[in-house]
């Protein structure tokens, strides 16, 4: 079983030596289930792979913190291994330092001055059907609720507020098909993408700032399909384009820019997440601000990405991300995690919840 007591360093080794590939959790979910439920001061509960924890002392105040369990595929980086102040192996930075810097204050705070729900989850890495917290909060939406919440997150120690909210457009260009050695009777669809393409060039993405926080937006290419055979003039293209939105706009309105942007050309939406805002006005927020800023420095910057903070945000509950690891080493071959960063997370985050 998972010694709780132990080091931080040494449960986040532990912790990454237990495989847990997106859909292969149960190893280690159960692990995280056993150690939390011989601590008598949690009750816990599970839904698949996602394990929760909380107190209940009755607090006027809850917050959660959340890790997810999973990690992209294994790339011949496991086990984990030490080499002076960094711990090498497959999701130490995204995101299992956060997972066990979670797991040590919930067995060293029996009596923290808020009430904590703790929910370490699956499927993250994965489609977003898949994803524990999506069950859980059609199935258990109870066991969410929380005046703010905590996403451990690689951040590499600073708090990053809210997320972007993303959107995948497909912008048609039709043409008119024809053989290629009597090109003039048709209309290349292809050659005809070149003002799409253009309008991408010339476009300057927005750097709003929300609640105190500065969002760089952008739109960009991201794919180009077309052609039907080596000897035809194609009749269709298609150039698939990633609008990456701040969060003073709701899914609609990132379409309507997106429409906006293409006017002219036929455009069909085909994926959209929220964004988040940054939630940091909130007493529980400018607490957690105060503890981490306090402890090792840095202000709390813009989520540029998209996390499950968004999730909680449709919850209601204002959400940051807020973890030890490095988010520009996340998901490589030779991912670490800065042992000294773990150290400082937690220390945080006790200094927050203790006093």
């Amino acid at each position: 079983m998972l010694d709780l007591t132990q080091d931080v360093r040494a449960l986040t080794a532990a912790i990454v030596d237990i495989e847990s590939v997106s859909g292969h959790e149960k190893a280690l979910a159960d692990q995280v289930e056993r150690a939390l439920s011989a601590l008598p001061h949690l009750k816990v509960s599970r839904s698949g792979e996602t394990v929760v924890a909380r107190t209940e002392l009755g607090h006027a105040e809850r917050v959660l913190i959340a890790g997810h369990l999973d990690t992209v595929p294994v790339a011949g980086n496991l086990p984990s291994r030490v080499d002076g102040d960094l711990l090498y192996g497959c999701g130490t930075s995204d995101m299992k330092a956060g997972v066990a810097v979670a797991l040590k204050l919930a067995a060293a705070l029996p009596a923290p001055n808020r009430d904590v729900t703790y929910v370490f989850y699956d499927c993250e890495e994965v489609e977003a059907e898949r994803n524990g917290l999506t069950r859980v909060a059609r199935d258990h939406a109870d066991w969410l609720a929380a005046d703010f919440a905590v996403l451990m997150e690689p951040t590499d120690g600073v708090i990053e507020g809210g997320c972007q909210g993303t959107l995948r457009a497909e912008v048609t260009v039709s043409g008119k098909r024809a053989h290629s050695a009597r090109s003039w009777f048709g209309v290349n669809a292809i050659h005809g993408i070149e003002p799409v393409l253009a309008r991408l060039n010339a476009y300057e993405p927005r750097r709003p700032v929300v609640e105190g926080l500065e969002y760089h937006e952008g739109l960009n290419a991201v794919g180009v399909s077309g052609g039907v055979a080596g000897n035809v003039i194609p009749d269709l293209c298609v150039v698939s384009v990633n609008y990456r939105f701040a969060p003073d706009l709701s899914i609609e309105e990132a379409e309507q820019h997106v429409r906006e942007v293409f006017d002219g050309f036929a455009v069909s939406v085909v994926d959209a997440a929220p964004a988040a805002r940054p939630g940091l006005t909130h007493p529980a927020a400018a607490a957690f601000t105060a503890a981490v800023t306090g402890a090792v420095g840095g202000e709390p910057r813009a989520k540029l990405g998209w996390t499950d903070v968004a999730r909680f945000s449709a919850l209601g509950v204002p959400a940051v991300n807020y973890g030890p690891g490095d988010p520009n080493l996340a998901h490589q071959q030779g991912e670490y995690v800065s042992l000294s960063k773990i150290v400082e997370s937690e220390r945080a985050m006790l200094d927050w919840l203790s006093t």
